[in-house]
């Protein structure tokens, strides 16, 4: 990619992890260049495009400025966002339980994903609940290889985690949606009484070299949430 995007992720990191909160005023252009041993242009460039998008703002003998009004559905919020909905558009906050973490050999689809799997796979199952009702629950599947001391308890922020445990930051992810009656173990863990209608989420999630790093599917109630996606 451009010099100039990379360094644009490095400060949308930096605004993720909390290193410049909304209103703090950020390093001058000099200070940022040397920091990431770029030119000033390749900085200004970088700055121009943010304050643009909407993340900083320029004000008059205070600097840059990180607004805090960033799109919720853009990738440099990714940590923090959650993409049921209710019908009425309100974001939803849930909260994430860890059913269970398994380490094995990798399935068909798994070792067609990654090309270290033959090294093992690290998967994940995790349910998920807003207000204590239960609303999703998903399955994930990591190359092992690239995660050495992976915890048997990782964090809820799963990429927020691996930018700050592994360098690997999530910069692109690929979905397909399709719809599906719930099955036994859907009906359990959803506290559903069938037949009912589930949304199936098939996710691939990209780092920054362009290399596959997870493979997701979501299984998710439909009454009363909505699924919403939004391009910028």
């Amino acid at each position: 990619m451009p010099l100039y995007e990379h360094v644009k992720r490095l400060i949308q990191e930096g605004i993720m992890l909390g290193t410049w909160a909304p209103g703090a005023v950020l390093p001058g252009e000099v200070a940022l260049a040397a920091q990431f041993g770029v030119a000033v242009g390749t900085v200004r460039r970088a700055l121009s495009d943010l304050v643009t998008e909407g993340l900083l703002m320029r004000r008059r003998k205070t600097g840059t400025v990180v607004t805090g009004r960033a799109p919720l559905h853009s990738l440099r919020h990714f940590f923090q966002y959650f993409r049921l909905h209710r019908a009425d558009g309100a974001l939803l906050q849930s909260e994430t339980t860890l059913l269970r973490i398994e380490r094995g050999a990798p399935t068909a689809a798994e070792a067609g994903t990654f090309p270290e799997a033959a090294a093992g796979i690290i998967r994940l199952h995790r349910l998920r609940r807003i207000d204590g009702r239960p609303v999703m629950h998903e399955w994930m599947a990591l190359p092992a290889a690239r995660l050495p001391d992976f915890p048997d308890a990782p964090p809820a922020l799963l990429y927020r985690f691996l930018v700050e445990r592994y360098g690997i930051r999530v910069s692109a992810v690929r979905e397909s949606l399709t719809a599906a009656l719930a099955n036994e173990r859907d009906l359990s863990l959803l506290e559903l009484c069938g037949p009912a209608a589930l949304l199936v989420i098939a996710e691939t999630a990209y780092d920054q070299t362009g290399a596959p790093i997870l493979l997701c599917e979501h299984r998710a109630v439909t009454d009363g949430v909505c699924y919403l996606h939004e391009m910028r």
